[in-house]
């Protein structure tokens, strides 16, 4: 997903630069909500909505009946809109649309939702529309710009994030941002006075132990603390279902992937080795510290093994052992 371009598009909505056909598609599916409630606050007056305002849904309707709302003229407005939502159940007719894209009436701004799906940009309807209208793919966010995006829609409304309290929602959501949007509105809410989210106040409301959590699992393998590490072991298996396995594994894996990278910089000043591992840099020093107690040797053996233990973890090649005993070995293993 092109965040630049997305801000892009919003600001120019913003401005009332409008496209006579959205067509917002793909996975993530927070800019497709986003944008389409943008579109439907910012076009119309409430008044104007009255008359001027459609809703359809994928499995109600039909693309003859889409056109037929399109090239309807606006009643005391400028413009109309029509929103087509859960349009991916008309995916095996959406290209019937491809006459209208071609020639939209401009006094209509087409909002479609095509959730969890692309089009395919080799046909007639993507072509189209690209010619006068907007095609947003909104893809899943990598992992590792999560932070930043977090950071970027705090700083919307003069909240801030301490480095620490971002890399928990990030461990503890991953990348789904209508998850994270949700738990931030929440602690905006409950912070509105400090305007500063903490560690704290996330163990306080959201659940997530500020202590105990798989970003102070990693700090404690790289400082080879096997005491910490195995108290916070247990921790995560007696809370599996908010800390599976797998994803600890995976968290886990990519910790030793970035020592690795460090190991190859050449330039290890504090503001580039956190451009190149994508990390905040108040972090570095962790990573520098965790480059000492790990050769570039010794991670090579351990990203072999963790991918052995994930393995185990899925069943393959054991059988009778906890996922609790897994981790714990685990642990062991790459400490000593």
């Amino acid at each position: 997903m092109n965040l630049q371009e997305i801000n892009t598009i919003i600001s120019k909505i913003k401005n009332k630069v409008y496209s006579p056909i959205y067509f917002l598609m793909g996975e993530e599916t927070y800019y497709i909500d986003f944008i389409t409630d943008l579109l439907d606050k910012e076009v119309l007056t409430d008044d104007e909505k009255n008359f001027n305002k459609t809703v359809l849904y994928g499995k109600e309707t039909n693309i003859d009946e889409l056109v037929s709302h399109c090239k309807r003229y606006p009643m005391i407005s400028e413009y109309q809109i029509v929103i087509l939502k859960e349009a991916q159940d008309l995916s095996r007719k959406i290209e019937n649309l491809s006459d209208y894209a071609i020639n939209p009436l401009l006094s209509t701004v087409l909002i479609i939702n095509y959730k969890y799906k692309t089009l395919d940009k080799r046909k007639k309807l993507y072509k189209n529309i690209q010619k006068f209208g907007t095609v947003i793919d909104c893809k899943k966010i990598y992992e590792d710009r999560v932070p930043q995006w977090i950071i970027n829609q705090l700083n919307i409304d003069n909240y801030s994030i301490e480095p620490k309290a971002c890399l928990m929602l990030v461990d503890y959501l991953g990348n789904d941002l209508n998850k994270i949007n949700n738990q931030l509105n929440k602690l905006k809410i409950i912070s509105s006075k400090e305007k500063k989210i903490t560690p704290l106040l996330i163990e306080e409301n959201i659940g997530i132990s500020k202590d105990y959590n798989v970003f102070e699992l990693r700090n404690a393998v790289g400082k080879k603390d096997l005491s910490k590490a195995l108290m916070i072991c247990n921790y995560l298996s007696s809370n599996s279902n908010k800390h599976p396995i797998q994803m600890t594994l995976s968290s886990l894996f990519n910790y030793f992937i970035q020592i690795f990278q460090y190991h190859s910089i050449t330039n290890k000043s504090q503001n580039n080795v956190a451009s190149i591992l994508g990390i905040n840099p108040f972090f570095v020093k962790d990573y520098i510290g965790a480059s000492k107690n790990y050769s570039m040797k010794n991670i090579s053996s351990i990203i072999s093994l963790i991918k052995n233990f994930d393995l185990k973890s899925k069943g393959v090649g054991v059988s009778n052992i906890s996922n609790n005993d897994l981790l714990r070995q685990l642990i062991i293993q790459i400490i000593n």
